[in-house]
């Protein structure tokens, strides 16, 4: 069928390339900063002192709201950021992702035996997507990761799809995720309305580099963290980004993703995930600038 050519606001030279690394080194010490930044405001908050006279205690409870509100506007544009630059790559490829899914909605492709009452089983609709950009010459195939159970996290599996890109210039792969159930991934039945908003800003599927997926679960989880805080309400390991980080580990190393914290070497040792990930060595790949 041909190459799938991705030609987003391309100028097809090195410069632009490396002009992305620095604005992705950028973006992490932003939000590798604020991160930093916040933990810090919050200890000295919390070895403060408790015996204050009812005006400190209005002057401190004044200091939390305008710390609270600073917290979640820097949330929502660092998520904005984010995501800007994560659109400027592979639009071409989203739109051919969104066309196949949109088709294969209108038909009833589920094929399990429970189907899902929903009509939107990702389980199969994973599946077809490979099959139809297979079918075009492109180099997908569906993953699978796992994961052992540890004190600190649960154990457990993820499904999604991953196609591999090549950048123009000097040929090199780059892995792309595409993940059918992305901001399923980060609701929470109690949480509170910035959090809430923050999520409803989420694609329903994710399809782009592992780098820009990694920056916004650093942000979410980080937001997550502090909905529950202030709901007071006990934050399970499932929400936590170690665990979220190994739904996709094996594509964060393919991709090296600008969070060190992403390297093999920081994920828990005993949990270090497996992914099957079968590509086919005939398909082409993907272009992207």
């Amino acid at each position: 069928m041909g190459k799938l050519i991705l030609e987003d606001r391309a100028h097809g030279n090195d410069n632009k390339e490396q002009k992305n690394h620095h604005c992705m080194d950028s973006l992490e010490e932003k939000v590798s900063v604020f991160v930093e930044d916040f933990e810090n405001i919050r200890s000295d908050e919390d070895s403060g002192d408790d015996y204050g006279s009812e005006n400190s205690s209005n002057n401190d409870l004044h200091g939390y709201h305008n710390e609270r509100i600073l917290f979640w506007e820097a949330q929502e544009a660092l998520l904005q950021e984010i995501m800007e630059r994560q659109s400027i790559t592979g639009q071409k490829l989203r739109q051919e992702v969104k066309k196949i899914i949109d088709a294969v909605r209108e038909t009833e492709f589920c094929s399990c035996p429970k189907p899902s009452s929903n009509g939107l089983c990702t389980h199969c609709l994973r599946r077809i997507l490979v099959d139809r950009l297979c079918d075009k010459a492109l180099n997908a195939a569906l993953c699978t990761s796992k994961w052992k159970h540890t004190k600190q996290i649960p154990g457990g599996t993820h499904e999604y799809v991953e196609l591999m890109a090549v950048t123009p210039g000097p040929k090199k792969q780059v892995p792309f995720l595409i993940e059918l159930e992305f901001r399923d991934q980060f609701e929470m039945a109690k949480a509170c309305d910035e959090y809430r908003k923050l999520v409803s800003q989420l694609p329903e599927f994710y399809i782009g580099k592992p780098e820009y997926l990694s920056a916004i679960v650093r942000v979410l989880c980080n937001a997550a963290k502090r909905s529950m805080k202030e709901k007071k309400i006990y934050m399970g390991p499932w929400r936590k980004r170690s665990f979220m980080e190994m739904k996709w580990s094996k594509s964060f190393e393919k991709g090296k993703s600008f969070d060190e914290s992403l390297s093999t070497s920081s994920l828990p040792s005993p949990v270090k995930g497996h992914e099957s990930c079968m590509h086919s060595s005939t398909s082409l790949a993907v272009v992207v600038t």
